[in-house]
């Protein structure tokens, strides 16, 4: 069972404390430079409170009641900007605290020489160097990443994967790779330090989440462009305002001129502020939640990537299918009864430890209560599976029986004699055209029939391509089967396209044709064959049980080491980007509804006449422009829970999504600031505060 690793609250207490403290913390003016929007009502706060201090000596041009309540309220907007993104760094530093604590100094056994039995030294483990070889016996701790040359143990990850079964790690192969911080339960193991002091995953891992160290994505960076020319559109518009309101004045000789407490309000309610408060909270949430799903992503810009990825290549086994393929028939050639095929490959499955091997067992009893034999009575001998024989099988006194691929087993029967009969062939091709994986049987020098082996596409796995298909995603199955086998699988799983006898360097190639078409390419892989896809791909999620070279190509590491995690990622890029689209449509029709609250207020003083366009029926213009301005505080802290948890995850297209985006978040931020507007005034006007 997953051990839960660090508080998943949206409202922490602990979290919310600190994310307090940061946000006065935040008000150092080289931490407000770093959000432009931000820093003008940060300029403008010390503004209006220097007014203040002013009509406190009665110099101001207004009275000093409402100079401070636009002072208080502007510096509300700054730490309530603050709050929204010191909560969302909260969140990151809990998720880093809990990772640091994986971390400590471990006593570290240095070989003289890399192999087991020979002489060794304890040293400190943060001495060790990349190339240095250690032996990590049962109860150690491993010091530091590494490669196992040597040994094969039982290994409890539970500090950085939350997993409390264990892993087996072993020397070669794909599973070498070792992460410092973790435990050996069982045996011994030799592994090679693959980094220096300061490199360990743990310590990549805390600077990946937390939040200070934290790169603007590319979007968020157009997105930033984009307000900030606006906030200077705005800013010159309300500086000629000034000049133009006193001739005005002048000119009429009546009325009164626009103060600059007035200016400096209305800037800040026509400036995006809403989007410009939440704009950075948005982009460490999105890491957060991505680490809640136990994938750790090495920047922003990789979970952004995930939201614009166009292709996504999934391996077949494990991600498309179950992975553990199970005899479903026994397919016998003329002249053979199934019951004598099904005898012959239950004997030659006995000593078989696999799934495959043991679902073959199972179904020879569920059709013919074919019990398992006694193997120590039946006097027989093994002859176990290997990569060079591609078969398995028994002797026994007065039979030989095999089973295995289809060109092993074709090799065996002219060995001993036999013909391989082309009816064999025939329904091997049968078999793969159906998507499933034949195995035949022989006796000697006769093959008997074959066996089908189905590999079972996972419950609801078309339902989730379907709904890929509709974001616009295209889904590439990945398989090292034949075309036939592949074709039928691709078919039943629908995903768009395969790729079969798949080579790294086909999958390189395939990666490379759709970046040349412009498109963006996620993918998973855990070996070193995989390293260079992975480095190719935008979004390259590595499994956490894979080698160190994948997870040094890769721009993400999934924990859990669950291939179909990388739809999950995608979901999670994508709501990210739906979550800033909507917001910002929001904070751009929310500033429309403040211009008809602020402008007919603003500018009554000078232009009587203007309070026809009063559409709210607002008391008073000061009334009016304090609400106005207290709105447009409080609607940041009312929207931190939608930035940071994101909004709901639906799959559908960019049209879609654009109409979904203008009827629910424009339409609704052009209704919102009215209710709310009007409301507060009432408040005010009913307290007697204005």
């Amino acid at each position: 069972m997953r051990k839960k690793s660090v508080s998943t609250a949206l409202f922490d207490r602990q979290i919310l404390r600190a994310a307090l403290l940061d946000a006065f913390r935040k008000l150092s003016p080289r931490q407000q430079a770093k959000n432009p929007v931000m820093f003008v009502v940060y300029i403008g706060s010390l503004l209006t409170t220097f007014l203040w201090i002013q009509s406190l000596r009665g110099q101001g041009e207004v009275e000093s009641g409402f100079t401070l309540a636009i002072a208080l309220w502007l510096w509300f907007t700054v730490l309530f900007a603050n709050f929204a993104e010191a909560v969302a760094e909260g969140r990151s530093k809990a998720q880093a605290a809990f990772l640091r604590s994986a971390k400590r100094d471990i006593a570290a056994k240095k070989l003289d020489e890399p192999r087991y039995g020979s002489n060794y030294s304890k040293i400190a483990g943060s001495t060790l160097r990349r190339g240095d070889v250690v032996l990590v016996e049962a109860g150690d701790f491993i010091p530091g990443d590494g490669e196992v040359i040597e040994g094969v143990a039982s290994v409890d990850e539970s500090a950085i994967t939350g997993e409390s079964a264990p892993v087996i790690r072993e020397s070669g192969g794909d599973f070498s790779s070792v992460t410092g911080g973790t435990r050996v339960l069982s045996d011994w193991l030799v592994v090679r330090i693959t980094v220096n002091p300061g490199e360990t995953f743990l310590d990549r891992m805390i600077s990946m989440v937390e939040s200070a160290k934290r790169q603007k994505t590319p979007n968020e960076i157009a997105l930033t462009i984009l307000l900030v020319a606006l906030t200077l559109v705005f800013l010159l518009a309300t500086v000629t305002l000034l000049p133009f309101s006193l001739y005005s004045v002048e000119s009429a000789g009546a009325g009164k001129p626009i103060s600059i407490t007035v200016l400096v309000a209305l800037l800040v309610c026509l400036i995006p502020t809403t989007i410009g408060g939440l704009l950075s909270a948005i982009g460490v949430a999105g890491i957060g939640r991505m680490m809640q799903k136990n994938v750790i992503a090495t920047s922003g810009r990789a979970v952004e990537a995930a939201g614009d990825v166009d292709v996504l290549l999934l391996d077949k086994t494990g991600t498309i299918t179950l992975g553990n393929r199970q005899a479903s028939a026994f397919i016998p050639v003329k002249g053979v009864i199934e019951k004598s095929l099904a005898d012959a490959a239950q004997l030659a499955s006995l000593a078989d430890e696999t799934p495959e091997g043991r679902s073959i067992v199972i179904l020879a009893k569920q059709k013919f209560g074919m019990r398992e034999r006694d193997v120590h009575s039946l006097g027989a001998t093994f002859v176990h599976f290997s990569a060079q024989t591609r078969m398995s099988g028994v002797n026994m006194e007065g039979r030989q029986i095999r089973k295995g691929a289809a060109d092993a087993i074709h090799g065996y029967v002219e060995e001993q004699g036999g013909k391989f009969p082309q009816e064999i062939q025939t329904l091997v091709n049968d078999v793969a055209r159906r998507g499933s994986t034949p195995l035949v049987v022989a006796e000697g020098a006769h093959a008997l029939g074959v066996i089908e082996l189905k590999d079972i596409v996972k419950g609801g796995i078309k339902e989730r391509f379907a709904e890929l298909r509709q974001m616009g995603i295209k889904t590439i199955m990945i398989t090292g089967d034949n075309r036939l086998t592949a074709a039928a699988i691709a078919a039943e799983a629908g995903v768009d396209d395969f790729l079969a006898e798949a080579t790294p360097e086909a999958k390189l190639k395939l990666i490379r044709e759709h970046q040349a078409d412009g498109r963006l390419v996620a993918m998973t892989g855990d070996g070193t064959n995989d390293a260079p896809a992975l480095a190719q791909a935008d979004v390259a999620v590595a499994m956490n049980s894979g080698t160190q070279a994948a997870k040094e190509a890769g721009n993400m590491v999934d924990l859990d080491s669950n291939p179909t995690k990388l739809i999950e990622i995608v979901e999670t890029g994508k709501q990210m980007l739906m979550t800033r689209g909507a917001l910002t449509t929001f904070s751009i029709a929310n500033d429309v509804a403040k211009y008809f609250a602020i402008i007919p207020a603003a500018f009554a003083t000078t232009y009587p006449a203007l309070n026809v366009l009063n559409v709210m029926q607002l008391a008073t213009p000061d009334s009016a422009i304090l609400s106005a301005v207290i709105f447009n505080a409080l609607i940041i802290i009312a929207l931190i829970p939608l930035a940071l948890k994101g909004i709901r995850y639906k799959p559908v297209g960019a049209e879609q999504l654009l109409q979904n985006n203008l009827l629910i978040y424009g339409v609704g931020g052009l209704i919102v600031p009215f209710i709310g507007i009007k409301a507060i005034d009432l408040i005010l006007v009913e307290l007697g505060l204005v």
